[in-house]
């Protein structure tokens, strides 16, 4: 399909944003006679599920763009929602169906998401085709977390190039700091751990007494065990990950023996919005070392919904950028951390030495930017364009009105310049849409989560 965006980055002008390319094949549909709806629901081992619907054109699967539709819908609903279980209901939803389950499995274009998924729920990700009514209501398991101020609180949040942690007397913060660290590629879990634990040693020497501990990062993390996180990624020794990985947290809390709670980085983001500006339906996303997204839903509540939205696809062009994990195209990893950075900045003109590490190579770009170098400014560009298309995209899946967004990537002056062109894309391009965007303070920024995950535990 011929998209004609209004935004074009003149150093990336060859993305095509899921949100156009959404609109255009949806409205192909609604003027083809034959096309039909197709039912998506994804269902969880602990019995909640999500539901989706849209359209297809009349041959199914057969039609590329049809399929190219559907799958990257149904990837998207994966990582954001999360599921081990796809029910399809629709005249194509059995064809539909075997093409995915073939594209999800151990040989197929999306094995990693596959693989991943079985990892987490400890099942495999199926695709079935169903009947309408068969389909399981929506639901999702709200978290009664956060929100709590009393008494002396530890917060940390884990990022990829840096740890923070706070300190809190009844809600006022007596004590913060940020230290770099580089746990990315270490394949020593102690590495972890003792960073983890000289963090919450530091905020402890300035409260009385600990009554209790929360903490943010980037994964997924069911009843504070580690399921899946970038932090943990070069430690690739499955027995290693589970010996001394999947239950870090755990054992942490035991030494402590204070409430004690972990959640992904994007959930805090979100609470930590919601609490600050009283407002419900916040998504929050977090630009660091990966993209961390959360959502506190109509009700102010958290959902049990993974939100990693660093695989989530936004990008269709053809042959886009590879995310060197997950090796699918087009995902926001690439666009909206240190990893887009990393990309785009040859394509800016700015070359840095190969051995130079993406926070080093993201301080160079800040520094550039502060000279108010030409080449900075087009980078920023380049990521603001790509996000507001994408914040678009969005909405489809999330029902928000709040947008916060943080993280070392919104850092300086190039934060505002993001900011300003991703309001400039939804206010030209989506005018039907009323999104806020927020951008907190500088302090808020660097360790608004730390704070908010203090508030995770009840006492």
């Amino acid at each position: 399909m011929s998209l004609q965006p209004r935004f074009i980055s003149s150093i990336d002008p060859h993305l095509v944003p899921a949100a156009l390319w959404t609109r255009a094949f949806l409205k192909r549909c609604q003027h083809t006679p034959g096309s039909s709806e197709l039912h998506l629901a994804l269902s969880r081992p602990d019995g909640t599920a999500s539901r989706f619907q849209t359209l297809v054109l009349p041959e199914g699967p057969q039609s590329p763009e049809s399929l190219q539709h559907v799958e990257r819908t149904v990837k998207f609903l994966l990582w954001a929602r999360g599921g081990n279980q796809v029910l399809l209901a629709g005249p194509h939803a059995p064809a539909f169906a075997q093409a995915l389950q073939d594209i999800y499995s151990a040989t197929g274009a999306r094995a990693f998401d596959a693989n991943f998924f079985k990892k987490l729920f400890e099942k495999p990700l199926t695709f079935t085709a169903t009947t309408v009514d068969a389909l399981p209501v929506a639901s999702t398991a709200h978290l009664p977390l956060g929100r709590h101020l009393e008494g002396c609180r530890i917060g940390f949040d884990l990022g990829g190039s840096d740890r923070k942690c706070a300190a809190l007397i009844d809600g006022q913060v007596v004590f913060s700091e940020e230290i770099k660290w580089d746990p990315y590629f270490q394949t020593d879990p102690r590495y972890h751990r003792e960073g983890i634990e000289h963090s919450l040693k530091l905020a402890a020497a300035h409260l009385p007494r600990v009554d209790a501990i929360g903490g943010s990062a980037a994964g997924v993390y069911i009843n504070n065990r580690v399921r899946a996180a970038s932090l943990f990624r070069g430690i690739t020794d499955e027995v290693v990950f589970d010996r001394e990985v999947k239950n870090m947290f755990v054992d942490i809390a035991k030494k402590w023996n204070v409430p004690f709670e972990v959640l992904n980085d994007g959930d805090v983001t979100a609470l930590a919005a919601s609490m600050s500006l009283h407002r419900n339906a916040v998504l929050g996303i977090a630009m660091g070392t990966s993209v961390a997204a959360g959502y506190v839903d109509i009700h102010g509540n958290l959902t049990n919904w993974l939100s990693e939205l660093a695989f989530v696809p936004m990008d269709y062009r053809a042959y886009g950028p590879q995310d060197e994990w997950s090796g699918d195209t087009g995902c926001a990893v690439q666009y909206f951390s240190q990893q887009g950075v990393g990309r785009l900045l040859p394509l800016a003109g700015i070359h840095l030495p190969r051995e130079m590490r993406l926070p080093e190579q993201l301080e160079h770009l800040q520094q550039l930017m502060k000279a108010q170098d030409p080449r900075a400014l087009k980078v920023y560009e380049a990521i603001g364009i790509a996000f507001g298309y994408t914040l678009a995209h969005f909405r489809s899946f999330y029902d928000y009105e709040c947008l916060l967004i943080m993280g070392r990537v919104t850092s300086g002056t190039g934060g505002d310049i993001i900011i300003d062109r991703a309001r400039s894309v939804l206010s030209e391009e989506f005018p039907e849409l009323r999104i806020d965007l927020v951008v907190p303070d500088e302090k808020d920024k660097r360790h608004g989560q730390a704070v908010a995950a203090a508030s995770l535990p009840s006492l």
